[in-house]
């Protein structure tokens, strides 16, 4: 009885010392002094009541008595003889001694396995802002939170969600405002340019105006509102943008993700911990990022499990994860099976990626016709028109090195733009 007693006073020392530890951290890193005096006075108790344990493990020590070893040694005639340890039978004493290095190195590594393991220490990461974004804020805050009261930018604010992109509305709608700004300053110094160069193909490649300044303006000016409203309506809408393009990533992933889901399901754990085992595995890191957002819902603002996948789902970029929380929900409210809810969403995703899949291929080889039809026949039917308007003099006549530099720039800027459409068309990956 003495030993289960000071067994326990120990066990509750060690989980006293643990949560001195965890309010000295915290009492470290608060800011606030109101809160760093209750957890001084929440130290102190502690302390009082680990002094009154360690009392405890004192007189649980003192009630254990411990038998003392048998002297086995013998006296014969004023000598004292010492007992002769036999080697074990089969087996020579070098290798007896041998034995006995093998066990200690084990018990040495097994001691060392048995030591208590480094606490990591993790600091806490502050993103500060950068100083474009702090001047916007600071300028267009005001505007961009009155017109968030009136209901303007909705739109805008659920792909900002929805994208995982680090801004808050009113910060967001300030910056493309501030941007707008600075890019008609620059619209400015770029109008004023042509105003008095000009490009030409030939070179020197830049020349000065010969025309009147009044004629001139009424061919540039439109450079002062094209590119204010360019970037404009690139900020507005880059929100969407990468709303699609992690759309599209989560999709890929999704299939997959669920096909593990099931398997999962099949052992019959609770279900938010499938979600945290799939974020273990570390093999979906587009999904990884959307079920720790649900594991913040349960953990940090205290939901339910079923009232985060329904918020989950209407923040979701994917419209196939948002069906997967919705169907997840109610398949838990109502009691259903979750094996054989996984097993038949990951059927009808796996179906629908290889319809996507196939769908690629096809276009893909639609492109290549495309191309060899665009990219390699027109040049070339190009480069004979012009060659046969020099000749007969009909029409534009180009020299020889001009229409070398035409087709040259042509087939150039056909094959960036071609390249770049299938890049923006294939999928991540491919």
């Amino acid at each position: 009885m003495a030993i289960e007693k000071l067994r326990e006073n120990f066990e509750r020392q060690k989980k006293i010392a643990e949560e001195i530890r965890e309010l000295s951290e915290e009492l470290r890193d608060s800011r606030n002094a109101e809160e760093r005096g209750i957890i001084s006075s929440q130290i102190e108790s502690l302390k009082k009541y680990l002094r009154k344990y360690g009392e405890g493990v004192v007189e649980a020590a003192e009630g254990i008595s411990v038998p003392k070893p048998l002297d086995i040694s013998k006296t014969v005639s004023g000598y004292k003889m010492q007992p002769v340890i036999q080697p074990m039978k089969g087996i020579s004493p070098e290798k007896a001694e041998r034995f006995d290095e093998k066990i200690s190195a084990l018990e040495r590594l097994t001691l060392g396995r048995m030591k208590k393991k480094e606490v990591k220490v993790i600091k806490r990461k502050e993103k500060k802002p950068s100083l474009y974004v702090k001047l916007a804020s600071s300028l267009f805050y005001d505007t961009a939170m009155s017109l968030i009261k009136k209901g303007k930018f909705y739109m805008l604010r659920r792909d900002l969600i929805r994208a995982n992109l680090e801004f808050v509305p009113a910060t967001y709608i300030s910056l493309i405002f501030f941007t707008t700004i600075v890019s008609f300053f620059a619209a400015m110094l770029i109008t004023g340019f042509f105003l008095f160069f000009n490009l030409v193909a030939s070179p020197p490649f830049l020349v000065a105006v010969e025309e009147s300044l009044g004629l001139r303006f009424l061919k540039v000016f439109w450079i002062l509102f094209a590119v204010p409203a360019g970037v404009y309506l690139f900020a507005y809408f880059y929100p969407s943008m990468e709303k699609k393009t992690l759309e599209n990533r989560i999709n890929r992933e999704l299939p997959f993700a669920t096909i593990h889901m099931s398997s999962i399901s099949n052992s019959m754990i609770e279900p938010s911990k499938i979600f945290s085992i799939i974020i273990s595995t570390e093999e979906y890191p587009n999904l990884e990022k959307e079920f720790t957002k649900l594991f913040n819902e349960v953990n940090v603002y205290g939901y339910d499990l079923v009232t985060a996948l329904r918020d989950m789902a209407f923040n979701s970029p994917s419209r196939k994860l948002a069906e997967l929380y919705n169907g997840l929900a109610t398949t838990i409210t109502s009691g259903g099976d979750l094996p054989n809810f996984f097993d038949k969403r990951a059927q009808t995703l796996l179906f629908e990626h290889r319809l996507e899949t196939e769908k690629h291929s096809k276009a893909a080889e639609t492109f290549m016709d495309i191309y060899i039809s665009v990219v390699i026949a027109a040049p070339m039917i190009l480069m004979l028109l012009l060659m046969m308007m020099r000749l007969s003099g009909l029409g534009i006549s180009l020299s020889t090195g001009m229409i070398t530099l035409v087709m040259v720039l042509g087939v150039s800027l056909m094959n960036v733009l071609f390249l770049s459409f299938l890049h923006l068309k294939q999928p991540e990956g491919a």
